[in-house]
């Protein structure tokens, strides 16, 4: 007959105690309500603050006027000084162009880009002050921008060639092109193209029934060294605008 063992019996502080059971308390949102209650909290706060900071700054001002005062002066002559530096400057640009010359060997020496930028220069010392260059992609055959003081407008095309006369000659189709869009697109009163090169014989025939002007490379050589605009050197120059 087996032998039953007897039950062990635990003391009370060691049994094992069943694991309780955690509840979780349910958090509800906040109400919108509470929400706005502390976005107004909020802003008044700032504007304290605010008003606070204002009333510091004045307060400092109030105090401190003679810091005020040098403040102010200082920015004055600085202003000044300013000003004046920016007009001895215009008056130093205007005397570097009114002095501008190009020999025909510097305009041979220059890349294409670089003799758009010596007729716009030429074009400045003369007295276009809003000669600009926009030759390039989409540019529609025009080059270089100008209104003369007598308030006609020029569109110019440029037409560099590195060997000078001895290159290639500047055809009809260059003229076609800049005549379709300078007077359409620009609003032209003189249409120009001018080369350090020279014209095919087609060319002078085609300008006059265009009425378009040629500066070739005779004509650029007494423009660039001399300071007779182009305008005095042209043929055939429509006259100013009315009121000008």
């Amino acid at each position: 007959m087996p032998t039953r063992h007897p039950r062990r019996r635990y003391p009370a502080s060691r049994r094992p105690r069943p694991a309780r059971r955690t509840s979780r308390r349910r958090r509800y949102p906040r109400s919108r309500s509470s929400r706005r209650h502390d976005r107004q909290v909020l802003v008044l706060g700032a504007g304290v603050l605010g008003i606070a900071a204002v009333w510091a700054a004045v307060a400092w001002l109030v105090t401190h006027v003679w810091a005020v005062i040098m403040l102010g002066a200082v920015a004055v002559v600085a202003a000044t000084w300013f000003v004046n530096q920016n007009r001895q400057r215009q008056a130093w640009n205007r005397v570097q162009q009114q002095a501008l010359r190009y020999e025909l060997p510097q305009l041979d020496a220059l890349g294409h880009r670089d003799f758009e930028y010596a007729v716009r220069d030429l074009m400045r010392r003369d007295g276009c002050a809003d000669a600009r260059q926009i030759g390039g992609a989409g540019d529609n055959g025009a080059d270089v921008l100008a209104t003369d003081p007598q308030g006609r407008s020029w569109v110019i095309q440029c037409k560099h060639r590195k060997a000078g006369d001895r290159g290639s000659a500047v055809g009809t189709p260059d003229l076609q092109r800049v005549n379709g869009t300078a007077r359409q697109l620009y609003g032209a009163d003189i249409v120009l193209v001018i080369t350090n090169g020279r014209f095919s014989n087609r060319c002078a025939p085609l300008a006059q029934q265009l009425h378009m002007h040629l500066a070739d490379r005779r004509m650029l050589a007494a423009w660039a060294a001399g300071s007779r605009p182009l305008w005095e050197l042209l043929p055939r120059i429509p006259t100013p605008r009315s009121g000008n």
